[in-house]
């Protein structure tokens, strides 16, 4: 009985034995093959340039480009604000903090950490038509990446709206004017926005010069001085404002653009998802990716939608295919574990940075910043505060009729309020620069600050 016993173990033992031989040399012939299949052939030469070039060191205070500067023809580093040398690691002492520009280079650091999951390498034959396969001039998969993106935030209603695409927000500004304007020159289109409100508002409507739409100003002295019955009227209405950060509404409730770009959950708490007849949103302010030049457009009305889609397509044939391809590759990180990794990591910046700034403005009583008021966020499902992109700064004293003349004396470069139709009492201060340019404004405004408290404590 034993040896029958042992018999049937040893045939079972030979036969796994075989099998187990058969699978690997087969799965390895497979894997071989698989092997083959993905070798790097055309792509290898243009990935080593940009692996060298991401490998420059520049000491963290600048970066270096394949398109950059070229020094003995090799890429060089590109410094921030404040510092310089070759590798960038020459801080000057007596630089000027910055805070003018909106460029989010905060972010960068996200996109440094996820750098394999976030980068394309794109063939020489790539997308040379001017069309999709589908005789289309906008990503069918981007487009759905989008609508998905909106979804998981919860920040605006894409089910049953049409979609364009442009060349950043800018774009669509001008595109959404000419949808929605008469088209009776003799009675232009009135452009309003509350003051303070974004320059471009005002800067794009006189520079293209139409014979259908033209500025006109604030929408609390329009509306005080004329009657919308007659008159049509288009307004601008920036939710969460640029500069203050205020979530906005119409105050005419007429024909109206919705400028989303800051509504996303590390500047403000989502208290629902918007429901506008034209929404414009951008992903420098999403993603920080500003250079990109790419926003979209959200809209209900179906002519409205035909007209701002000819003016696209007349204006540029559509967006660039590559641009396409780079933002979708973007919003696949972005939407990841439903957008937490870059949401939370952009708010804790923002978070940070905030919570600092208030504390040297605290000790003031020459300067004032904007009052934020918490709000319950869908997204976090938690009450929290706003962190806007901008601090709004207020001079209280009299005699600093002019804001930004003040701080600029200081070394601080801010937006003068005149620019936002506000008084020149206030300057906006760009809080989504990179981390050296933040902490350069806060040097500069803790020695302005420490000024004013040295003045009063000699008096």
């Amino acid at each position: 009985m034993k040896k029958y016993c042992y018999g049937i173990c040893l045939v079972i033992s030979i036969t796994i034995n075989i099998l187990l031989s058969i699978y690997i040399y087969a799965g390895g012939e497979k894997n071989q093959d698989i092997s083959h299949q993905l070798s790097l052939t055309w792509s290898e030469k243009a990935a080593a340039e940009a692996e060298a070039v991401a490998a420059i060191s520049c000491s963290g205070h600048g970066r270096a480009f394949l398109e950059g500067l070229i020094y003995d023809g090799q890429p060089v580093c590109e410094c921030y604000d404040c510092y310089g040398g070759p590798d960038c690691s020459e801080l000057s002492p007596e630089c000027v903090a910055d805070a003018d520009s909106g460029d989010p280079i905060f972010l960068e650091p996200f996109w440094m950490q996820n750098v394999a999951d976030s980068s394309i390498l794109i063939p020489g034959w790539h997308r040379m038509s001017y069309q999709y396969d589908d005789y289309t001039l906008m990503s069918t998969e981007l487009e759905y990446y989008i609508r998905k993106l909106h979804s998981i935030v919860g920040n605006a209603i894409t089910e049953g709206r049409y979609m364009v695409f442009g060349v950043g927000s800018s774009q669509l500004l001008t595109a959404a004017l000419y949808a929605l304007s008469s088209e009776n020159s003799s009675s232009p289109s009135n452009i309003l926005a509350t003051i303070p409100y974004y320059p471009m508002y005002k800067g794009q409507t006189v520079l293209f010069n139409s014979e259908n739409f033209e500025f006109g100003g604030d929408t609390n002295s329009w509306q005080s001085n004329n009657s919308t019955n007659n008159m049509d009227v288009i307004e601008f209405v920036t939710s969460p404002n640029n500069p203050d950060g205020e979530l906005k509404k119409s105050v005419l409730g007429g024909k109206t653009i919705y400028d989303h770009a800051y509504f996303w959950p590390h500047f403000t708490p989502i208290p629902g998802p918007s429901d506008r007849d034209l929404m414009i949103f951008t992903l420098s302010k999403l993603s920080g990716h500003a250079g990109v030049r790419f926003g979209w457009v959200i809209i209900k009305d179906k002519e409205v939608y035909e007209k701002l889609s000819k003016y696209i397509t007349v204006a540029d044939l559509g967006i660039s295919k590559d641009t396409q391809l780079r933002v979708l590759k973007l919003l696949k990180v972005v939407i990841e574990k439903d957008g937490k990794p870059l949401f939370e990591f952009a708010y804790n910046i923002m978070k940070d940075r905030w919570d600092r700034l208030t504390c040297i403005f605290s000790k003031s009583t020459r300067f004032s910043i904007q009052k934020r008021h918490p709000l319950h966020c869908n997204f976090y499902n938690e009450t929290r505060l706003p962190s806007p992109a901008y601090a709004w700064v207020k001079c209280e004293r009299e005699e600093d009729d002019d804001c930004g003349a003040v701080l600029e004396a200081s070394k601080i470069i801010g937006r003068s309020g005149s620019t936002f139709s506000a008084k020149n009492r206030y300057t906006r201060l760009s809080l989504i620069k990179s981390q050296d340019d933040f902490e350069m404004l806060l040097l500069r405004l803790t020695e302005l600050v420490s000024l004013e408290i040295g003045s009063v404590e000699t008096m």
